[in-house]
């Protein structure tokens, strides 16, 4: 199945929220008016694609339509197509690499999130690009979660780096890039805490990885990775400033994205934040995380309305 085809089906309960609706709007009316764009901008917000975003994404809409001179509604839906492809970003964002191994990533984000099957998602896909990948469990205050990565290190074929329960993650970190040196390995990909309910603590403790990460390895983390639960909607915004502005991230991490009427959460965090969604979880396999395509994205989301070209 083509990248379009599973992005489709994943988005079909976002576009039974949003595009349905959308579509519905378009071949309901039959003037480009005021009522039109003020309801176009409703659907909008409740698709959680955030208040800001969706006032912006009217206006752009309101202005190409003068400029075009567009009077037939149907012909809103490719240019809204059109104008979400922009805010998402035309290129394709790739994960960065370090010139010379290891590459660093630093995986953060809320428990629950989906965080450590990412991990292993990505060790699996590193492993089958013939890389030599080493896991640093770093979440030393959730007992299962080192458990949980022993077990995805070793469905990926990966290295496993951990200490005991309520070790210093410091530690383990460093370790990790100890072992990756002598090693010779390609990818690090830590493995942090999640407990916003100590909110101070956390950031507190991820800071300090990161320091040791940029002390040990200069240039390094080469990804600072927010995984992102999509099923949760504008939260996942929130959760976004929170992280970027302890450790700057730079780039999202969207998961269960299949099972949400929320993907619309997509265009908020591109708009309002300017960090790029770099890869998305369309599954439970191993092999379904998948490189972020924002012009496939958009064609999938708005499937079926008219003029949106199908890729």
């Amino acid at each position: 199945m083509s990248l379009f085809s599973r992005l489709k089906e994943s988005l079909n309960k976002t576009r039974d929220n949003f595009t349905r609706r959308v579509g519905i709007l378009l071949n309901a009316s039959s003037r480009l008016d005021d009522d039109f764009f003020d309801e176009l901008e409703e659907i909008l917000v409740t698709a959680d694609v955030g208040a800001n975003t969706s006032m912006e994404l009217v206006e752009r809409i309101r202005r190409e339509v003068k400029n075009r001179r567009i009077t037939e509604p149907t012909a809103v839906g490719e240019l809204l197509c059109e104008e979400v492809t922009k805010i998402l970003g035309e290129e394709v964002p790739r994960l960065a690499w370090s010139p010379a191994p290891p590459t660093v990533y630093l995986v953060v984000g809320v428990n629950g999130a989906g965080k450590t099957t990412t991990i292993g998602k990505l060790a699996y896909r590193f492993k089958q690009e013939g890389k030599r990948v080493i896991l640093a469990a770093a979440d030393t205050f959730r007992a299962a979660a080192g458990e949980q990565l022993d077990v995805w290190a070793g469905r990926a074929g990966a290295e496993l780096i951990r200490h005991q329960a309520g070790a210093d993650p410091g530690a383990v970190v460093y370790d990790a890039l100890q072992a990756a040196r002598n090693r010779r390995a390609d990818v690090v990909l830590v493995d942090t805490a999640g407990r916003l309910q100590t909110k101070v603590n956390l950031m507190d403790e991820l800071k300090k990885i990161r320091r040791v990460i940029e002390r040990e390895l200069p240039g390094a983390p080469h990804e600072v990775l927010l995984v992102l639960d999509a099923t949760t909607g504008q939260n996942a915004l929130s959760q976004a400033r929170l992280f970027s502005e302890a450790v700057g991230v730079t780039g999202i991490v969207l998961t269960k994205l299949d099972g949400t009427a929320k993907g619309g959460v997509v265009l908020a965090i591109a708009a309002e934040m300017g960090i790029p969604v770099k890869l998305v979880g369309l599954g439970e396999g191993l092999d379904d995380l998948k490189e972020f395509q924002p012009r496939e994205f958009a064609a999938a989301l708005f499937s079926g309305l008219a003029g949106v070209k199908e890729e």
